[in-house]
């Protein structure tokens, strides 16, 4: 299973709820559906609610021959407590390992007897399992899909199994200090909050793990209401609304009339610190840092704002951050900053792997790239770049119909909404050098945190970071 560490897009969703939402609307006592747009750049797209609270999004693209299916479930690991760090990783692990009507062998089997690939991964606010198969075969892969989230029984054998399968992706994931750093750094602005914990738990917290706080967690929060299923393709809406129902009667997710559950919310918003120096020894070859500050949340209407200052500082190869460090100076190999966003909350940071002898440099020329942008602002010419690049590399991302999958299930359970891609686009056309420039001067200003691994101590990073 894939662990996803990445955040969801800063394109996707207004973050405003339907009105058909709204409980006591009396929609929760039958389905409902309807189209939500005809896009030129995409296919019709429509959304059925199920009696249950369950949604299901689809995107019909007749010009190909796949589709790809996905169930997303609003909980991650920021919705478990400290003892129970890890939980939802390893529910995700556990559900392909067998339910009432078929074990292991055959979930997988079933799938790849027709060319299709399935996977799941955990983030930190939810959690998604995905199939792709050609058209079809969807029912199929709805059917496979369905029983697996709905309907696993988590067998004892299973739990210890997969528990010596985390415990070496953990080892694993200790031994890739590039990845490593990025969580020191969430740790180093989150603290003890969820949003600061591994996604996959500790050796700590998933040794002692038992089977029924495993059960109990995936009887409480993989309810139909805090679910999304989201398909795109050559598919008909009617269709897989029907087989969706079809394979979920008679199952834990076969529930009574309900509301859909609301997206997460944006307050109150996740604890922070600032100005902290965390540091992991380790005796590699090279050092990876990352300098950074808590950011924005995704509903925050900055974030087009924020995607724009991310390219023109550490977005590409164009970027202030890479020609200065790499192209001009060769100081790193890899250089670039990044925004991760949650409901309430984010963090901003730039990241940099090089040599441990060069890392006091690199880090002066990239605290004095962030002071100069804070204090200057962006040019013209950076705007537009940085504009043209948020564009292109939304439009280019929906090329496929995973891309398209998860467009509608994150506006759905993450927004509540769907922006269509020219409102996406005229969203982005719409930023201004001056929001930028004082999204900069207020960002790029705030106390900052350094988080590194390599052959270094606590010691050697004794300059303040703000």
């Amino acid at each position: 299973m894939k662990r996803d560490t990445q955040p969801p897009s800063l394109l996707t969703g207004r973050g405003h709820r339907r009105p058909a939402d709204v409980p006591g609307s009396g929609t929760a006592h039958r389905a409902v559906t309807r189209t939500l747009s005809a896009d030129p750049l995409g296919g019709t797209v429509r959304r059925t609610v199920l009696p249950s609270g369950l949604r299901v999004l689809t995107e019909a693209i007749p010009t190909v021959r796949s589709v790809s299916f996905g169930i997303w479930v609003g909980v991650g690991s920021r919705d478990e407590t400290g003892a129970s760090s890890g939980v939802s990783h390893f529910l995700e692990h556990l559900l392909f390992k067998g339910t009432n009507k078929r074990g292991a062998l055959e979930i997988s089997a079933e799938i790849e007897a027709v060319g299709g690939e399935t996977n799941a991964f955990t983030t930190k606010e939810y959690t998604c399992y995905y199939a792709r198969v050609l058209d079809q075969d969807l029912p199929l892969a709805i059917d496979v899909m369905c029983d697996l989230v709905a309907d696993s029984v988590l067998d004892p054998a299973d739990v210890e199994t997969e528990r010596g399968v985390i415990l070496e992706e953990i080892a694993m994931h200790d031994d890739e200090p590039g990845d490593e750093v990025h969580d020191l750094f969430a740790t180093a602005i989150y603290g003890d909050h969820p949003l600061g914990r591994l996604i996959s738990g500790t050796e700590e917290t998933i040794s002692p793990m038992t089977r029924r706080q495993i059960q109990s967690f995936y009887k409480r929060r993989y309810t139909a209401p805090n679910i999304v299923i989201a398909a795109a393709g050559n598919l008909d809406h009617a269709a897989v609304v029907k087989l969706v129902r079809q394979a979920l009667r008679g199952t834990p997710l076969d529930t009574p009339a309900a509301e859909p559950a609301a997206p997460r919310a944006a307050t109150p918003a996740a604890r922070t610190r600032a100005g902290r120096t965390v540091v992991e020894h380790k005796e590699s070859e090279q050092a990876h840092v990352v300098l950074g500050s808590a950011g924005i949340g995704r509903v925050d209407e900055r974030r087009f704002a924020l995607g724009v200052l991310n390219n023109v500082l550490g977005g590409g190869m164009s970027s202030r951050l890479f020609q200065e460090i790499r192209e001009q100076r060769g100081l790193a190999y890899s250089v670039y900053s990044y925004a991760s966003q949650y409901a309430d909350s984010g963090l901003f940071a730039v990241y940099a792997g090089c040599a441990p002898g060069k890392v006091e440099e690199v880090l002066g020329l990239v605290r004095a790239e962030l002071a100069t942008v804070a204090a200057q602002g962006v040019t013209e010419g950076e705007l537009a770049r940085g504009k043209g690049m948020a564009k292109g590399s939304y439009v280019l991302g929906l090329e496929d119909t995973g891309s398209r999958m998860s467009r509608l299930a994150k506006g759905e359970l993450l927004y509540g909404d769907l922006l269509s891609v020219d409102q996406l686009l005229a969203r982005v056309d719409a930023v201004t050098a001056e929001e930028v420039n004082t999204l900069a001067a207020d960002l790029l200003a705030r106390p900052m945190s350094l988080a590194v691994v390599g052959p270094f101590g606590e010691d050697d990073f004794t300059t303040p970071v703000a």
